[in-house]
């Protein structure tokens, strides 16, 4: 952990990550998002080029950019500045806030964007837990709940006065209790969240997800080690290329576009496929090109693409379930996707080390 290396180096991580919950609340905090998305694509060509993984881990998904930073530093910024009264609809993740015109908005984003950098490196250091779960997702969940627990009560009634999850007025079993209804307030996607509707999002880019990883892992690992340079870097980041294309997306849903949210299924998706792609029996070596690596490797893939799409699926319905016991039922948003991604992310790699 570079952030951890001295207590200097901490206290300027954290000063970066005031700055960047600020700026997450500043713009908001799905564009803040999109932006992350953008620099992880930006810092492939970074690991392509030089075999480091810097830009990645301490600038996507590090205290500026990282999403437990400056998304979550923006949402916690919407539901305070409805708590306060400048804003009518504390789950408005798209809105700029800086446009509010109060600075108070912005330092509380600021806050939360220290404390998830906070909370996100002391998840790390948990025994085994730390090392077999996305750390940065399950931050991004717990600012949420914080968030909402500190703030989402009626306005001038006190701190610490929001509820989770409003069920008032819904009878029958949980699930019905939870079921998508207009009743509560805004809903998170009503054009995926039937079963046939997550199921088609999900096969489709589980599959390309998994594909995407597979080939960028093989070709570009192979191309650094025969650089002399460390391939593993490439193998163990793959899967965050289709999750950063899949973040950029989300810049033509907030453009009034009912673009399918899917980041968390593409995530998952590449990760299964680089853990499990070796279980059963393939190799990432491609030092000669990338027809032979298929030729070498067929059975493989194709087991593996299987793998990503149950992945994608299972994910994505994931998203759905969290979405309608969090988001749909409060005064603020607590984010599915980043729900989905940690719960996922443990299943996966446990899994994997089962399996091998």
């Amino acid at each position: 952990m570079m952030l951890t290396t001295s207590l200097t180096v901490f206290c300027i991580g954290l000063l970066v990550a005031l700055a960047g919950g600020a700026f997450g609340a500043s713009i908001g905090a799905n564009y803040g998002f999109i932006l992350t998305g953008f620099v992880v694509l930006a810092s492939w060509g970074i690991v392509v080029a030089t075999g480091s993984t810097f830009s990645l881990d301490y600038i996507a998904f590090g205290p500026f950019m990282g999403p437990h930073i400056v998304f979550a530093g923006g949402v916690a910024a919407a539901i305070y500045a409805a708590y306060k009264g400048h804003m009518d609809n504390g789950k408005d993740v798209n809105s700029p806030l800086a446009g509010l015109g109060k600075p108070s908005v912005l330092w509380v984003g600021a806050l939360f964007g220290a404390g998830g950098h906070i909370v996100q490196i002391a998840i790390t250091y948990i025994p085994w837990f730390g090392s077999h779960t996305d750390s940065i997702a399950l931050t991004v969940l717990l600012s949420g709940i914080t968030a909402r627990l500190l703030f989402g009560g009626l306005p001038g009634k006190g701190l610490f006065k929001g509820s989770l999850h409003n069920l008032k007025g819904r009878s029958g079993t949980f699930a019905q209790k939870i079921a998508p209804s207009d009743d509560f307030g805004s809903q998170w996607l009503r054009w995926q969240e039937k079963p046939g509707q997550l199921s088609a999002i999900g096969l489709s880019f589980g599959t390309a997800a998994g594909a995407v990883s597979l080939v960028l892992a093989s070709m570009v690992s192979s191309s650094l080690t025969a650089r002399g340079l460390d391939g593993s870097v490439a193998i163990s980041s793959a899967n965050t290329f289709a999750f950063g294309i899949s973040a950029v997306i989300i810049l033509f849903l907030i453009t009034n576009r009912n673009m399918p949210v899917q980041h968390h299924a593409t995530n998952i998706a590449g990760l299964a496929a680089i853990q499990f792609f070796p279980i059963v029996g393939g190799s990432f070596t491609a030092t000669e090109g990338l027809g032979a690596w298929f030729h070498a490797n067929e059975s493989a893939v194709l087991i593996t693409l299987v793998i990503s799409a149950i992945a994608g699926v299972v994910t994505m319905f994931a998203g759905e379930c969290f979405a309608r016991i969090w988001h749909s039922r409060g005064t603020s948003h607590i984010d599915p996707p980043a729900a989905a991604i940690w719960i996922c992310n443990t299943a996966v790699v446990s899994l994997a080390a089962l399996f091998a």
